[in-house]
């Protein structure tokens, strides 16, 4: 039973060891109440897993019977949820002081949460799956709630916690269904017994129900409820943190659920269509609505939801070009968010977690704080895809994957809306440049917007990577596509 124990540990290693950087937070935390040294064995953790994935790109292993998938694109997704876990430590920790919450708990529940994450990343069966899921889940939601004294941040908590559970519930239900309908948890064992004869129906409701609950985590429309008011409340960098991080894992175990439960020929021509048109309303939901937003971290929220569309626009097309591009987007996506989120945090006055931080209170600030104004403007022209930033290149392959695929309505309905976005992303910039100081309100005079440098050196590295990933995207996106394991090479791995 225990004969491949060892094996195991070292493919499930990152995992364990974030996770261990946690339980070690949580007792220095005991001993020397919110040291300053916690976030640096956060961050060393995360770093120190990171190197590790990055050495497993090339590799297909299978753990713990076929439970976890270690190497390939799990690890490229872990990849990129580490490097925005730890780029977002970095910003947090002068926020956090800055705001009178460096609670050490903080970071053990990012370790625990971004363990949670590369769990889902690397699911291999449906138990895997809820388990990482809920992990995640369960510490994004105490995060969202952090400043307590704040109604607005309770409120969104709350909100988020009630919505996820009943979304929970829908997942758990499509596990049911789906091991009724096949006999098994494993995903490839899903996907193999996805054609039992009389059985079709409950297939295709416990996959409909299993869709629902990505669908929620992802934040796409209709499930898109919570987004705003969860990135409006919740501490910036955090924000950060949860609208890229837990994206990438869940997008990375979506891939992995269509390509082994969901194969072409049983029911993947219904599921890629439901996705076709799920992606076409959220990118226009998403972009229409952002375009009505003044608050600035409402409308980076309606902007996350307009990317989820185009990352199920990849997804659409249910091939390894549409998912090594979504793979990829992922990755320009964490950059242009935890840098947007990290500029929004250095320029934030109102004392409520930028809750009143509207466009119009931004007026002049470029000119008060070059760098900062300066680094907006890359990440807002790469959000709205503008060459030669990675922004760009990652809508490039995944409407260009979408096309390939036969979806070039859902390409053209894409280019359209990421048409709409440059409004609104430039219209932060217009505020930062083309206003005058005398513009802003009073208390916004009267801030200093200090710079701390570790937050001026991540937010530079954020705009130097998407500057690279853009005019050289070919390294990383070979990557992706290699790294995407195909169904036959997992099963292989797994079948007795």
């Amino acid at each position: 039973m225990y004969e491949n124990l060892s094996a195991d540990l070292v493919a499930t290693g990152p995992i364990l060891l974030v996770a261990a950087a946690g339980i070690a937070v949580v007792l220095v935390d005991v001993f020397r109440n919110d040291d300053a040294s916690i976030p640096r064995i956060a961050g060393l953790a995360m770093a120190g897993a990171m190197l590790w994935e990055l050495t497993r790109l090339d590799a297909v292993m299978v753990a713990f019977g076929g439970h976890v998938y270690a190497g390939a694109a799990a690890a490229f997704a872990d990849v990129v949820i580490l490097g925005g876990a730890v780029l977002s430590v970095a910003l947090a920790v002068p926020y956090l002081r800055r705001t009178g919450h460096a609670f050490g708990e903080v970071y053990a529940l990012m370790l625990f949460g971004t363990a949670g994450m590369m769990t889902l990343a690397s699911a291999g069966s449906l138990v895997t799956l809820f388990v990482g899921l809920e992990t995640m889940s369960i510490c994004l939601y105490v995060l969202t709630g952090l400043v307590r004294e704040e109604t607005r941040g309770n409120e969104a908590a709350l909100k988020y916690f009630l919505l996820g559970s009943f979304a929970t519930g829908f997942f758990l239900y499509g596990i049911a269904l789906l091991y009724g309908a096949t006999g098994t948890m494993l995903l490839y064992g899903i996907g193999a017994g996805a054609q039992a004869p009389g059985r079709e129906g409950l297939f295709l409701a416990g996959v409909g129900l299993l869709l629902v609950g990505f669908l929620f985590k992802v934040g796409a429309v209709p499930f898109h409820m919570w987004t705003p008011d969860v990135y409006q409340a919740a501490p910036t960098p955090l924000t950060g943190y949860m609208s890229t991080t837990a994206k990438t894992s869940a997008f990375a175990a979506l891939i992995v659920v269509l390509a082994t439960v969901m194969p072409i020929e049983a029911v993947g021509p219904e599921v890629r269509t439901l996705l076709a048109v799920v992606a076409a309303v959220t990118m226009i939901v998403g972009n229409v609505i952002a375009v009505a937003q003044r608050n600035v971290k409402r409308m980076l929220a309606y902007s996350s939801i307009a990317h989820v569309g185009y990352l199920l626009a990849g997804l659409a097309t249910g091939s390894v070009e549409g998912f090594a591009g979504a793979l990829y987007y992922l990755l320009a996506y964490t950059l242009m968010n935890v840098g947007a989120f990290g500029v929004m945090a250095l320029l934030e006055w109102d004392g409520e977690q930028g809750a009143e931080q509207t466009v119009d209170s931004l007026a002049g600030l470029g000119y008060r704080r070059p760098l900062p104004g300066v680094l907006m403007g890359v990440f807002m022209f790469a959000l709205a895809g503008f060459p030669p930033l990675a922004g760009f290149i990652g809508k490039y392959l995944v409407f260009g994957a979408a096309i390939k695929g036969g979806l070039v309505w859902l390409a053209v309905v894409g280019v359209l809306t990421s048409a709409i976005s440059a409004y609104y992303y430039l219209r932060v910039l217009v505020a930062l440049w083309m206003r005058q100081p005398g513009d802003a309100p009073e208390p916004v005079q009267a801030s200093a917007f200090e710079v701390p440098r570790a937050t001026a050196i991540v937010l530079i590295a954020c705009a130097v990577g998407l500057l690279l990933f853009g005019i050289l995207p070919g390294p990383a996106m070979d990557a992706a596509t290699a790294s995407f394991a195909p169904a036959d090479a997992a099963t292989a791995a797994v079948a007795p």
